[in-house]
């Protein structure tokens, strides 16, 4: 009987010990799966950076390289300067096109961030008929591309005499629907007994909206004023049907007539001019990117 028990002791460890090594051989296989699926996503993340910001990265070179050096002769300049920088505000009106710009600009935060969040408290907490009718027309006006209304726009413009003005320029972007949805989202995200426990307390609509709802949305206020400054700043096609006189042109409208103008070829100072008309953009989003990402979760579009 021992030995038989001794048997089937061993037997017990031999099968316990196989169950082990199989056990141990899938934890090795699944670290193996892991490890490969990381590195597949490092690679991937890499990839996009490489393709998202290598045009940034190389007009920049190009921006700092001397006048003696080929624009397409190695990645790093071997005679970095600045003075590129120089000659294009010296080839054209860049600051009375910066101003013209931040003006636009400047009016379409401002418009965008009260209507947006007026607009969006609207279709979120306050209560009236027709409520759902005016959303879904709102989201239904996203399908349309700008192309297909810019002529009705131009005509209304006409007809206000806001053509070759800044006031015509900002107009049709004093408020976007898009942020208006992102604001309708984010004050949707407030819980209900907020809103109740401030009635409670003999807060109007107004003092609501103001007090309880806004301090709550300042991510979604944050993704509208760098939206709306993107779309400002970066704006070509409606400036360049609105104005006429080369006073009132805006940065991307400038920076055109420089990179057409015969008697400026070379790359470098094209170079430069983008890159200025870049960096205020990277400078806004890299002061509220904190609260950008917050507003990304805050704002995401509901139905």
């Amino acid at each position: 009987m021992s030995a038989l028990a001794s048997l089937a002791s061993l037997a017990s460890r031999g099968s316990r010990g196989s169950r082990e090594n199989k056990a141990g051989k899938r934890a090795g296989a699944d670290v193996r799966r892991y490890r490969l699926g990381l590195a597949g996503r490092y690679a991937t993340l890499l990839l996009m950076l490489v393709i998202m910001l290598g045009p940034i990265v190389w007009q920049f070179l190009t921006s700092i390289r001397g006048r003696t050096e080929n624009v397409y002769d190695g990645v790093l300049p071997s005679q970095p300067t600045l003075d590129n920088y120089v000659r294009v505000a010296e080839s054209f009106p860049l600051f009375q096109y910066v101003g013209n710009t931040l003006t636009v600009a400047v009016l379409a935060i401002t418009s965008n961030m009260l209507f947006a969040a007026m607009g969006g408290y609207a279709l979120s907490r306050a209560a009236w008929k027709g409520r759902k009718i005016v959303f879904t027309v709102l989201v239904a006006t996203l399908m349309f591309p700008f192309e297909s209304v810019m002529i009705s726009m131009f005509l209304t413009v006409r007809e206000m005499g806001l053509v070759d003005t800044l006031i015509g320029v900002w107009l049709p972007g004093a408020v976007s629907v898009l942020n208006i949805m992102i604001m309708r989202s984010a004050f949707l995200a407030v819980p209900k007994e907020v809103e109740e426990a401030a009635v409670l307390d003999g807060a109007n609509e107004w003092t609501r909206f103001t007090r309880v709802f806004l301090p709550a949305a300042k991510g979604a206020l944050a993704v509208v004023c760098i939206t709306s400054f993107m779309g400002a700043w970066d704006d070509f096609l409606w400036p360049l049907l609105v104005l006429t006189n080369s006073d009132n042109y805006t940065l991307q409208l400038g920076l055109k007539t420089l990179a057409g103008a015969t008697t400026v070829s070379d790359q470098r100072i094209i170079a430069a001019g983008a890159m200025a008309a870049l960096i205020p953009m990277m400078l806004l989003f890299f002061a509220l990117q904190r609260f950008f990402f917050k507003g990304v979760g805050e704002g995401a579009v509901k139905t």
